[in-house]
């Protein structure tokens, strides 16, 4: 690196330095950096020259030149091939999000994680693949304008004040960063796209205004350095982006000629911006598509790139492989294609020719091997927080934006918002490709979870089944994958690993009982509710003969938002029994006696395993079950001892008594009285409660 280490300081050699700079600098000048605090006062100066930029330009033509022309783009594009930038947090689409915190949050993240993408991808293809990365990137927070890692500053509740991200040159002295190391700022505001001025797409006055701030306050740090730059100082680049939408402001101009009155600091930097700086700036284009990805080779993202490229060379010289070395790979890149293409290059009369050869049989045999197609094929349909999902069904499609991912262990789902409704939350699960269905344990558990529940809360919806304990089908379809569907005509599905892939989106999301037993969330009053809330919904089901067959922590959960108080609401109904053929889930700790011993349900089976999910989320304990007989042998002892009576009587001598109910009842006949102890658990819920719950049951 030319550049030094932030904690040597500068001779004076090798770099010019004004005499402000260099010893005896002006107490002056550093309190005007001091005071230098609040875009708001330098764009409230600048704006009235704003406006007069805007009037006396000609039609069509810019307020201000372009940072880069399009010979440079070009030449810079082709130094790119083959390096790649791989962006893993994608970027919300803010036309399908709403304005939330956890978007914003998201937002910020996807910023800070492109810009490392970008400054790691060009260290390691221009200057160095051994060496470390001598950058780092976090956010700005605006009230003392000093720089955090944006999980941290979200974790500490400080989102609403971050105003930036910047790249930063790594001093462990100085963990939050100081003017002087920062190569490069983004300003991440909502909208610029739609903000920005005329038809050459203008960042508006007020997005101007802040970044000029940042590109002053940036150049004053610099001048009070003791950094050497390369070639020099005077030059700084700020980025504007939107979750889709990005441009570059680059700003020269010798500092040293500002009128240092710190009783006036935006009025005198307003006027050096006026008369001594020189500003140019890209046109708003796009940096990132729909489901969040960014753009690498088109020219929205490859102008940020530029400029990137261009604040690493300030401070670490230049690269060991220049723009122009890397751009000549091109010629070779084009060959390399051209055989892949199976083209031939053929010269007549001085003017070059491509023949098309076309091969019959193929030269050789490539041995595939199926796990690496399995593994691309998961990775190609991974699905992450900010992806853009698109329903068919019948004749119309709705889109979904992703909002969480959950995995269980055994499967994953999603918390995905429809677009045209941003502000409610919805389940959302994806199937297993019709092809890719094997008889393996994940598949056919795949299976359960999307066609089979998509199936019985079809059912359910025909039958007019409802209650707010019960979850609501609120779609389902097959996935419209992106590009031409090639779909034959009699039916099928295409080659696009996505193309007949169902999806089921239901209504009510919230946390898991096994979640809440996780954080310690489920007390008392809890387990009351949710065992209440799940005879409910049994209740209502049972009076159609449909029944559950698979009570389980991570298939109750508990509805929380929009709601006055809590409910429980009993989901995954994938194994649920709709005929005497039907079979349940199989759970050594949750299902019932006559399940484990008939592989069929009775009456009491669905209350009897919600009984042993009370025990066991009250801190019930359970003994390590590995095989049928052993999970027989300790339901039969813990009922003669009376174990799971003693632990749900320790909460309440209603849930004891149900538990005595039950017991009665197993592998009998004789139907459940849901009615009964629907009205003694009613009793048990706070005050409050009474006389203000309404019951769906059948």
């Amino acid at each position: 690196m030319q550049g030094r280490s932030p904690d040597q300081e500068s001779t004076g050699s090798g770099t010019k330095r004004s005499s402000v700079s260099s010893g005896g600098r002006s107490r002056n000048q550093k309190e005007f950096f001091y005071k230098f605090v609040e875009s708001e006062g330098l764009s409230g100066e600048l704006l009235d020259w704003f406006e007069s930029l805007a009037e006396n330009c000609a039609p069509k033509q810019q307020a201000f030149d372009v940072p880069f022309e399009l010979i440079e783009l070009q030449k810079f594009d082709y130094a790119l091939e083959g390096i790649s930038f791989q962006q893993l947090i994608r970027m919300p689409n803010a036309v399908y999000a709403s304005t939330s915190d956890a978007v914003e949050a998201t937002a910020y993240l996807a910023v800070e994680d492109f810009l490392h993408a970008s400054v790691k991808g060009l260290w390691e293809a221009f200057w160095s693949q051994d060496e470390p990365m001598p950058f780092s990137v976090a956010c700005m927070y605006n009230s003392n304008l000093k720089f955090y890692q944006a999980e941290k500053a979200i974790a500490n509740g400080r989102l609403g004040g971050l105003c930036g991200t910047g790249i930063l040159l790594n001093n462990p002295r100085h963990p939050h960063g100081k003017w002087d190391h920062v190569l490069e700022l983004a300003l991440l505001r909502p909208d610029i796209r739609g903000l920005s001025v005329g038809s050459d797409r203008q960042p508006s006055p007020s997005v101007l205004g802040e970044a000029l701030f940042c590109a002053v306050r940036m150049l004053l740090a610099r001048s009070l350095s003791k950094l050497s730059f390369f070639p020099d100082s005077s030059t700084v680049f700020v980025l504007i982006v939107d979750s889709q939408y990005g441009g570059v402001v680059k700003v020269e101009g010798d500092v040293n000629k500002l009128n240092f009155d710190v009783n006036n600091v935006y009025g005198c930097a307003a006027e050096w911006v006026k008369n001594h700086a020189r500003i140019s700036v890209s046109p708003i284009d796009r940096i990132w598509n729909k489901l969040g990805n960014a753009n690498w080779g088109d020219i929205g993202a490859l102008q940020v790139l530029f400029a990137t490229f261009h604040c690493i060379m300030q401070y670490a010289g230049m690269p060991k492989h220049s723009v122009e070395d890397l751009a000549v790979d091109h010629s070779s890149h084009l060959q390399t294609r051209r055989a892949e293409r199976q083209l031939e290059d053929t010269r007549e009369n001085g003017n070059s020719l491509f023949r098309y050869q076309q091969r019959s049989v193929s030269p050789e045999i490539v041995e595939v091997q199926e796990d690496s197609v399995e593994v691309e094929l998961k990775e190609l349909m991974r699905l992450e927080v900010g992806s853009m999902l698109w329903l068919e069904d019948s004749d119309w499609q709705k889109g979904y934006q992703i909002r969480e991912v959950i995995s269980t262990g055994e499967l994953t789902y999603y918390i995905a918002s429809y677009v045209e409704d941003p502000g409610k939350n919805l389940f959302l699960y994806v199937g297993s490709h019709p092809s890719q269905l094997e008889p393996a344990w994940e598949d056919m558990s795949l299976w359960y979870q999307v066609q089979r529940q998509t199936k019985v809360l079809t059912i359910m919806k025909q039958k007019g089944l409802s209650s707010k304990y019960l979850p609501q089908l609120s779609a389902s379809g097959r996935i419209v994958h992106p590009g031409e569907c090639r779909r034959p005509s009699k039916g099928g599905n295409c080659e696009h690993p996505w193309c007949g892939t169902p999806i089921l989106v239901t209504s009510l999301v919230g946390e898991t009982v096994a979640e809440m037993v996780r954080t310690g969330q489920f007390g008392s009053d809890e387990v009351i509710r949710c065992c209440h809330d799940c005879l409910s919904a049994l209740s209502t089901v049972a009076s159609a003969g449909i029944r559950h067959g698979d009570i389980r922590p991570e298939n109750v959960i508990c509805v929380t938002s929009g709601v006055r108080r809590p409910y429980f609401v009993l989901i995954g109904w994938g194994h649920a029994i709709l005929e005497d053929r039907d079979r349940p889930a199989m759970n050594l700790h949750f299902s019932s006696t006559y399940a484990l011993q008939e592989g069929k349900l009775c009456s009491a089976s669905d209350a009897e395993s919600l009984v042993y999910m009370l025990y066991y989320s009250s801190g019930g304990v359970f003994p390590n079950l590995d095989s049928v007989e052993g999970a027989l042998q300790w339901r039969e002892t813990s009922w003669a001892r009376r174990l799971i009576q003693q632990k749900l009587g320790d909460i309440s001598t209603t849930l004891k008594a149900f538990a005595d109910y039950v017991d009665s009842l197993c592998g009998t006949p004789y139907p459940m009285d849901y009615e009964i102890w629907l009205r003694r658990l009613r009793r048990n819920i706070h005050e409050e409660d009474h006389g203000k719950e309404i019951v769906a049951a059948g």
